[in-house]
């Protein structure tokens, strides 16, 4: 298991639409999330920043995110609410959350 904390910033005056939205996930989505094996799986939010907090079981990363970023429910997802983000200015490249290191951690 692989623990991941992402970041990106919601834009100015969405802050209230992307909560709305997750407070109603789609059930395709929530169905392919657990499918390309995230678990765990949380969202926090404080002045216009967002902090991902997910877990991966599986055992080829790049392969469960190719799958489900061929998910049309998926796509469609995204489609509405990547649009009220802003990914960091020091994301590396090819990464829309910006991946965070883990500094710390104990179970």
């Amino acid at each position: 298991m692989k623990r991941f904390g992402q970041v990106i910033k919601v834009k100015p005056g969405k802050a209230d639409e992307y909560i709305r939205h997750h407070k109603a996930v789609w059930p395709g989505v929530l169905k392919t999330i657990k499918e390309c094996n995230l678990s765990n799986y949380s969202i926090y939010f404080k002045d216009n920043m967002l902090f991902a907090y997910f877990e991966y079981t599986g055992k080829d990363f790049e392969a469960d995110m190719k799958k489900m970023a061929e998910d049309a429910e998926t796509v469609r997802w995204w489609d509405v609410v990547k649009p009220l983000t802003e990914p960091l200015d020091t994301r590396q490249p090819g990464e829309f959350w910006a991946n965070m290191e883990e500094v710390f951690h104990i179970d």
